[in-house]
């Protein structure tokens, strides 16, 4: 049996248009993505009033993140805190606690970011007196007890004060590296006078 070219054309660009709209269409999801929200910074779900505890092998408590407001972004897998809290609380450590207007998450959970208004406050023990540090940003490794900060800091405790740029402070030691510009003020300690306790 023959076809005829008459009859064999309608199919022939039938079968074109359908390779070019296939081939149109690979290009257009190539370069637009597989998703229309991912090509767009918006939130893919929203948390409000957020409380997140990590607990160690123990099943005790090391640290607990709260915030106003959480939102996740798909685009970048980035997580955005709202006024974040962070109270940290590892045994054979001193207290500590962070609060800032804004935060920022890793993707694993692991390390905080913290903006705007950071303020640091370490407790007071009976051998140490209660530490409050100042900036604009902080870096919290909560695993391993590190929190730094490359901007200016202003570090108070009773009647001393530390400033520098660049900070990296060490829980677990106690140790606080200051990297430049560093300042500092001590005022000598108040003594009690030898007459005090005397007696008329």
């Amino acid at each position: 049996m023959r076809l005829s070219t008459t009859r064999m054309f309608p199919l022939l660009l039938m079968l074109a248009l359908a390779g070019l709209t296939f081939w149109l269409e690979r290009v257009v999801r190539e370069e637009e993505g597989a998703h229309p929200s991912l090509r767009r910074h918006d939130p893919d779900y929203v948390v409000e009033n957020l409380t997140h505890m990590r607990f160690n092998v123990q099943g005790v408590v090391e640290s607990t993140l709260t915030a106003a407001k959480m939102l996740h972004y798909p685009d970048d897998d980035s997580t955005d805190l709202l006024a974040p809290h962070v109270v940290q609380t590892k045994p054979n450590e001193p207290r500590v606690t962070l609060s800032a207007d804004r935060g920022a998450l890793s993707q694993d959970g692991e390390e905080v970011f913290l903006y705007d208004n950071v303020l640091l406050v370490r407790e007071g023990g009976p051998d140490r007196y209660e530490t409050r540090m100042r900036t604009s940003f902080m870096h919290v490794v909560q695993a391993q007890s590190v929190i730094r900060t490359d901007r200016d800091v202003v570090i108070t405790e009773e009647d001393r004060m530390l400033s520098g740029r660049g900070m990296e402070y060490r829980n677990d030691t106690k140790e606080l590296f200051l990297r430049e510009r560093v300042r500092g003020r001590f005022e000598p300690r108040k003594k009690a006078s030898p007459n005090s306790d005397a007696t008329d």
